[in-house]
């Protein structure tokens, strides 16, 4: 009998279920909705809790089925069975796809009561069921069929005009093509005026209901290759920021992707106890879930780093130690009576600069690789005016804040080797978060630049300065440049030497100045000039010898 009824499922499209009659207390079918709270136990074993809004079919005494959906433990046939009730029905698909979603069922009943059924193929369907099993198992029809309509549904009646058909296809359809093809859909013709046709749907069409969608059959039928192209396009172009968000996002993406760089994307989902890890992340600032998918993925994410280091430890896992990741994500925090939302760049940076190979020297990442990664950033962006201060962070061991004015661009260091050891992280992690907000708001302001190739020759000079170990080569640099701002071009440092044959507190940089004029050569006399004034700077301030 349940084989009957899915056969009939499938052949027709209607779902139908078969009862034990001489389990239907009272003899009587009665639908109705039930209750809020009241317990329901269905076919799967389960007991669910009813919505005051579900549709069930019951007997005299209790609920037997959720109408449209699924059966309940009682409610089916057995091998003992000897006397069965058919039902065959029409529901509402509103009603059945708000049940089916609040009790997460899927089942192939409310697939098709939801996208609608033929109402008039109901009792057609049934017929056909009990003649099957008559047929199949043997048996007599002993009662006569029950049909209760009480709102006959309306014939779906369409008026289509002609000058819609011509507005939304662009061109002319013959009008005794159009009617041939309505003929051929079972699309009856009711009228036809100068203006257009009256036209009355069938029933089982439940998806056509506007004139723009008989004119979708219509063209289905036409052939969407018999509609011609215009040789003339019109188009507007649209005034658009070249700093929007997405723009910005795609140009740094690809440069970090240039510099071997991978990008993820982590869960904003995580866990409760990273808050425990670090005294940044506030317990009372929590964006909790209210209905969680398990305790580890049950509050909002307020740092980007916790996730990153999941992936990382992954990959370590697997053998894959030398990575380099980066993500642009969100944090949230419950910030008083709001909650705030803050876009971030998190860069990550683990194991070995490069791939061993002959050619190079194995180089582990340091902090200033990832100092030259967040520059070429900002850079990129025409930002090159930071000020940078030591970092005092409670995930960093050692690490930088760099600023333009009092807007922190980004942070970024060594993490804590607690932190790492959390996560069964054998090597130094390098991370940097940008504050991706602040990022836009001041490179909407810099200007980039382009200057033509200088035509002439550039000159280096170098110096090896002996200074206090206190001082950085970023006083070098600022004091070089207020000294010599016209033909200074740039400074390297490539050597710093402590220790032996060197007084105690002291330090040996070797630094190379790039000078050069854009309009003239270099005469030497010019060169010793400067180099000389750079000197008695260095001397005067910074308490400088040249060695």
């Amino acid at each position: 009998m349940v084989d009957a009824t899915n056969y009939v499922l499938h052949e027709l499209g209607q779902p139908l279920h078969a009862f034990d009659a001489d389990r239907i207390h009272g003899k009587k079918i009665i639908v109705k909705t039930m209750p809020g709270g009241t317990k329901f136990m269905t076919l799967d074993g389960e007991e669910r809790e009813l919505h005051e809004e579900d549709l069930m079919i019951c007997d005299a005494e209790k609920p037997m089925c959720i109408a449209g959906v699924f059966g309940g433990i009682y409610s089916g046939v057995t091998e003992d069975t000897t006397s069965i009730f058919l039902e065959s029905a029409y529901f509402d698909p509103i009603s059945i796809r708000k049940t089916a979603k609040r009790h997460g069922l899927n089942t192939d009943a409310s697939f098709r009561f939801e996208r609608g059924i033929d109402i008039e193929n109901v009792e057609y369907s049934l017929k056909r069921a009990a003649l099957l099993i008559k047929e199949i198992a043997g048996g007599d029809i002993t009662s006569d069929i029950v049909d209760l309509y009480p709102k006959k549904q309306k014939d779906i009646e369409v008026f289509l005009g002609f000058d819609k058909i011509y507005g939304l296809v662009g061109q002319e359809i013959p009008k005794d093509m159009i009617k041939r093809i309505l003929a051929s859909l079972e699309i009856k013709v009711k009228n036809v005026t100068e203006s257009g046709m009256g036209l009355v749907v069938p029933s089982y069409r439940v998806d056509v209901k506007r004139p723009v969608d008989v004119i979708e059959e219509i063209l289905r039928v036409y052939g969407y290759n018999n509609i011609a192209f215009k040789t003339k396009l019109n188009a507007s172009i649209a005034s658009v920021s070249k700093f929007e968000d997405y723009k910005v996002q795609n140009v740094i993406g690809n440069l970090l992707a240039s510099r071997g760089f991978y990008e993820i994307l982590t869960n904003s989902l995580t866990s409760p106890d990273y808050s425990s890890l670090t005294s940044n992340n506030a317990a009372n600032e929590t964006v909790a879930m209210l209905n969680p998918l398990s305790g580890d993925l049950s509050v909002m994410r307020q740092s980007m780093l916790f996730t990153g280091l999941e992936a990382i430890a992954y990959n370590s896992n697997r053998k894959n130690q030398d990575l380099k990741f980066f993500e642009f994500g969100n944090t949230y925090h419950h910030m008083g009576e709001k909650r705030e939302e803050y876009k971030h760049l998190a860069l990550y940076i683990t194991g070995k600069q490069h791939r061993e190979s002959w050619k190079k020297i194995e180089e582990k990442t340091d902090f200033f690789f990832l100092k030259a990664i967040v520059e070429n950033v900002l850079i990129r962006l025409g930002i090159s005016n930071t000020t940078s201060e030591p970092l005092e962070d409670a995930i960093y061991s050692e690490g930088l804040s760099l600023n333009v004015n009092k807007n922190q661009l980004v942070r970024f260091g060594v993490i804590k080797k607690a932190t790492v050891k959390h996560f069964d992280i054998k090597s130094e992690v390098f991370y940097a978060e940008f504050v991706w907000d602040n990022v836009l708001k001041v490179a909407q302001s810099n200007e980039i630049v382009v200057k033509d190739i200088p035509k002439y020759p550039e000159v280096k000079r170098d110096l090896a300065l002996l200074l206090d170990d206190k001082t950085s080569f970023k006083a070098v640099h600022d004091l070089a440049f207020q000294t010599e701002k016209r033909l200074l071009q740039h400074i390297t440092l490539f050597d710093v030497y402590t220790g032996k044959n060197l007084p105690e507190g002291k330090k040996s940089y070797a630094v190379g100045f790039y000078l050069q004029d854009k309009n003239a050569t270099l005469t030497d006399t010019q060169i010793d000039k400067i180099m000389k004034k750079l000197q008695n700077r260095f001397e005067t301030e910074l308490g400088a010898t040249i060695r």
